[in-house]
């Protein structure tokens, strides 16, 4: 790890000011922000990202720890942990897609640690990426090309990609936010605003390097998620390699408002087969007002993977990401609630 300048300011007004205006890439800024520190450290470790100054935010993120809800939404503070949002009681009934996609995310003492800030901004786990040593990475580097095209691409993305970048998103809890509607609160340098999270991440296209539309500065403040009583019907189902902590494959997050067994309203996102945080709008078109039986949902995951495209290596995972909903609607559909 490269020598740096750390700082721990008390307010967030404060830490901003060492930000830079200049729209840098998040590799390529020379101040960077430290929540949890799960990302950040391991990829100054790996020589991956090289900030000059490190501004420590859990001092002044104190009053962003709490958890809340009303009759009309559930808030969830950027600086309250995976693990403690996870053992929620409220959200483990009525929001369980929320406290499964946490709970699965990583091992015990990473959720203790990682913020849910932190969490939905965490970088791609493309070896590509996160090793130096390989030239060809536009995410790392503009312009120098894509390794991962003609290279090892079997944990790659399937959806939302470009010929810049394949790189798969690899959180777990922003599939149960952008199926939910949550909203975003963001604290930057002059104001305060509130984004759909659904529009916080976007795909590479011919920019792979910028990931987000946060500006230099700007800092996740908290989440907020509608009331939706049908969000009791919900689970995350991940597919990884193995059961402990790891990477999915595969995931889907669902939720279902039904009548009997015909749907009035269904939520889907998936994870591990794209390059940010996917909702599976044409999925859940599919599947409002018909019966959900297993043509629905085999037409329902068909509709999902129609733009894939897969590039060798990952062909496997436009039927393992097909499967994976199916398998997450009829769980959903079979939970007692």
């Amino acid at each position: 790890m490269r020598s740096f300048t750390y700082h721990r300011p008390a307010k967030f007004a404060d830490a901003v000011k060492f930000t830079a205006s200049a729209a840098l890439s998040p590799t390529e800024a020379s101040v960077q922000f430290l929540a949890g520190g799960t990302t950040i450290l391991d990829l100054m470790k790996l020589d991956t990202m090289r900030p000059e100054q490190l501004v420590d935010l859990n001092e002044a993120g104190k009053e962003y720890r709490s958890i809340s809800h009303d009759r009309d939404e559930l808030r969830l503070g950027a600086f309250v942990t995976m693990a403690d949002a996870a053992d929620d009681p409220f959200i483990r009934e009525n929001y369980p897609m929320v406290a499964q996609s946490l709970e699965l995310a990583a091992s015990p003492q990473i959720r203790n640690m990682a913020t849910l800030g932190g969490n939905v901004l965490q970088r791609t786990r493309c070896n590509y990426f996160r090793d130096p040593s390989w030239p060809a990475c536009n995410k790392r580097d503009r312009g120098t090309g894509c390794a991962a095209l003609e290279g090892v691409n079997r944990k790659h993305a399937v959806l939302g990609t470009s010929h810049n970048c394949i790189a798969a998103y690899a959180g777990d809890f922003a599939q149960s936010l952008i199926a939910l509607d949550a909203i975003v609160e963001i604290i930057g340098k002059s104001d305060a605003r509130q984004l759909a999270f659904a529009d916080l991440h976007v795909a590479p296209g011919d920019k792979p390097e910028r990931e987000t539309v946060l500006a230099p500065g700007d800092i996740i403040a908290g989440f907020r998620i509608p009331h939706l009583p049908f969000a009791r019907r919900s689970l995350y189902l991940k597919i990884r390699d193995r059961e402990s902590f790891e990477f999915a494959l595969a995931s889907a997050a669902v939720a279902l408002d039904l009548d009997d067994k015909k749907v009035r309203e269904a939520r889907i996102a998936l994870g591990g087969v794209a390059t940010r945080p996917w909702r599976a709008r044409e999925a859940e078109a599919v599947l409002k007002s018909k019966t959900l039986n297993d043509d629905a949902m085999r037409h329902a995951a068909e509709a999902a993977f129609a733009q894939a495209k897969s590039h060798g290596q990952n062909d496997y995972k436009i039927e393992l990401g097909r499967r994976t909903l199916i398998r997450a609607l009829r769980q959903a559909a079979a939970m007692e609630v």
